[in-house]
């Protein structure tokens, strides 16, 4: 059964289609209910027995279609609950239940539209349910229709103020596009509502939108409290990691970039996170044992990158430049390579180079704001 169902109504819809005591009735009736108790209690072989003895006795019965697609969908047996929900409203076109769980496991198998579909005709029936409201919601953002994601969120809200599922879809709307102050301000009203109580998933996103705002130290209190609340959490390691590198303390930066390889040392991008750390701590070769790791385990762009800024800041310039020439190559687009490889140039004294290197960047038609900071501060020396 579908867990947004009120189970006693459910069988007292049952009792009735049976009143006139007909034995077999009564024993279909049975079934069922034990059947959805089976369901419950996460008796999933039980539940389906139940149910199957009842489709050998009424094939069309739909509440052990119902059932058995519900158990499939509790199994994660997507496709198998989609079949038992169709057949169902093949012999009972409309079925709410049937419609909530095939719409369920559409989203499930990220189908996005035909869940979509699916929920639009339930609310046909329900154009009050909440539930299905904020689901159709969440299937909107999720294929990026902006509009509508944000239009049944806010008609949501106002039939239960502070609704959390849609404010904290909200949040996510916003931050999908972007729009981190939006979403900050959703995923705060989150926190005044249920204080200590909170998810943790909250908490990293308001730190996320301090990240993405580069306000790293207001991020910062956050992933902290993320961290008391579960202290191997990976996104709170991750940002705090993160907020401490955007707000220039690389050894804070490491202490979790090195909690998060305790757990998982051969995360590359977090071994090139560490080698960077050591190498603004000025501990070179510490940063460079931590990129070869990095790439002992596969190619990695910036742990080369990170290499070749070690090998400038070491007066091997030649090195560097040979270095971040292939990288180029096979990354053309990456604009932090040009940054370097103009960095390069401009220790050896070739102001000329430097220049022609990052207006080789401009060429290819990607505005960047770094490039072109850099390229006014070269025509201004």
């Amino acid at each position: 059964m579908s867990d947004h169902m009120n189970q006693d109504e459910f069988h007292q819809e049952q009792a009735r289609e049976g009143k006139e005591q007909n034995p077999e009735l009564a024993e279909i009736a049975d079934l069922s209910k034990r059947g959805y108790q089976y369901l419950k209690e996460n008796r999933l072989d039980e539940a389906e027995e139940c149910f199957a003895r009842i489709l050998e006795r009424d094939r069309e019965n739909n509440y052990a279609l119902v059932g058995l697609g519900d158990a499939a969908r509790k199994r994660g047996a997507y496709r198998e609950a989609v079949d038992h929900y169709k057949k169902c409203l093949v012999f009972h076109p409309g079925n709410n239940y049937a419609l909530f769980g095939l719409a369920d496991c559409y989203k499930a198998l990220n189908q996005y539209q035909k869940a979509i579909e699916i929920w639009e005709q339930y609310l046909l029936h329900d154009n009050k349910n909440i539930t299905v409201l904020t689901r159709v919601a969440d299937a909107y953002r999720k294929v990026r229709d902006f509009r509508k994601s944000k239009a049944i969120y806010l008609r949501v809200l106002e039939m239960e103020q502070d609704n959390p599922y849609a404010l904290i879809g909200l949040g996510h709307l916003h931050y999908d596009f972007k729009e981190y102050k939006d979403a900050l301000g959703y995923w705060q009203r989150m926190v005044e509502l249920q204080g200590d109580a909170v998810d943790i998933r909250v908490l990293t996103s308001i730190g996320n939108c301090y990240r993405k705002l580069k306000q790293f130290e207001s991020g910062i209190p956050y992933f902290e409290k993320a961290l008391a609340k579960e202290p191997d959490n990976f996104y709170a390691l991750f940002g705090l990691a993160d907020c401490y590198r955007g707000s220039g303390q690389p050894h804070r930066s490491l202490e979790y970039w090195n909690k998060i390889l305790a757990k998982d040392p051969r995360n590359k991008v977090i071994l090139t996170r560490g080698g960077d750390a050591y190498r603004n701590m000025g501990e070179y070769d510490k940063a460079a044992a931590f990129y070869e790791r990095a790439l002992n385990i596969e190619f990695d762009v910036y742990a080369v990158l990170g290499l070749a800024v070690i090998a400038r800041l070491e007066g091997k310039y030649e090195d560097a430049i040979m270095s971040l020439r292939k990288l180029i190559q096979n990354d053309p687009k990456n604009y932090r390579l040009y940054l370097e490889l103009s960095q390069c140039y401009l220790a050896l004294g070739d102001k000329q180079r430097a220049l022609e290197v990052l207006v080789d960047f401009q060429r290819l038609g990607i505005r960047n704001v770094y490039i072109q900071d850099a390229i006014a501060k070269l025509q201004r020396s």
